[in-house]
């Protein structure tokens, strides 16, 4: 009689294992992609126009469940129509500005039950045309600093090479300072000396997607002009006329107090 009543409890625990399995699981919100994304990411091209589906399913098949999107924990706003399973949202076009925002679907009443997506989206340079192949000339006097800057605006990133004279530039030296921030990569030349940094420099950027694409700056270095000293002049010409405003009020009291003595003889 123990021994039955020992298989009794082990059916009864299978059972309300097996159908708090059906419970947690009978509903189940993914996200339909087309092109389908792989690890999460969706890949799209600039100025493309994609579309996110999301439906549940569960075993009720005639059941119709309300669903919430959200951009980045946004929520978006839906028509009444579109909001019950299957529910779609438009991203057209796709911009710069979508690279990296993660769309996601949720089953209203219950934010367990998701799903989402990252958008990747694959751009060239932040120039539209990229205006990477150009030259530009660049004068500087001597001993000023001067900064070449170049569009690498891209995803996938860019590597970028800096060159002098056809030349990888070697940027240990003291006078060059390189930065790249992903948007703008600079190279910065202090102290501009004319036999030291006068010459063709060129911003280069090589991708498997986009090729190699590069800027090229005329560096011209002229002699440092010696200009006017127009804030000192200026200061001195001030204090000049002070001076000269304060010397002549100080005579003039003078001359007015010696004038109140003196006696004037009246003609008849």
């Amino acid at each position: 009689m123990a021994f039955d009543s020992r298989i009794t409890m082990k059916v009864l625990v299978g059972v309300a294992l097996l159908l708090q399995c059906c419970v947690n699981h009978s509903t189940v919100v993914t996200v339909e992609l087309c092109p389908l994304a792989t690890d999460g990411l969706l890949d799209a091209a600039l100025e493309e126009s994609i579309t996110l589906t999301c439906f549940t399913k569960s075993k009720d098949s005639s059941s119709q469940r309300e669903l919430l999107w959200f951009r980045n924990g946004q929520r978006v706003n839906l028509a009444e129509e579109n909001r019950m399973s299957p529910s779609s949202i438009c991203v057209d076009p796709v911009t710069k500005d979508d690279n990296g925002a993660v769309f996601s679907c949720q089953l209203k009443g219950d934010a367990s039950l998701n799903g989402s997506v990252e958008l990747n989206v694959q751009c060239k340079y932040s120039d539209d045309p990229p205006e990477l192949n150009d030259t530009r000339e660049v004068s500087v006097e001597e001993t000023n600093d001067v900064k070449l800057s170049c569009d690498v605006l891209a995803n996938p990133p860019v590597a970028v090479v800096w060159k002098k004279d056809g030349k990888i530039l070697d940027l240990t030296s003291g006078s060059y300072t390189s930065t790249n921030d992903g948007i703008t990569a600079q190279l910065k030349i202090s102290k501009a000396k004319h036999g030291v940094h006068q010459g063709t420099y060129a911003c280069e950027t090589n991708s498997k997607v986009y090729g190699m694409l590069s800027r090229t700056f005329q560096v011209t270095v002229k002699d440092r002009v010696i200009g006017f000293p127009l804030g000192p002049t200026i200061a001195g010409v001030v204090v000049v006329a002070a001076t000269i405003v304060l010397a002549l009020i100080s005579r003039w009291e003078r001359i007015a107090k010696v004038s109140q003595h003196l006696y004037c003889f009246k003609r008849n």
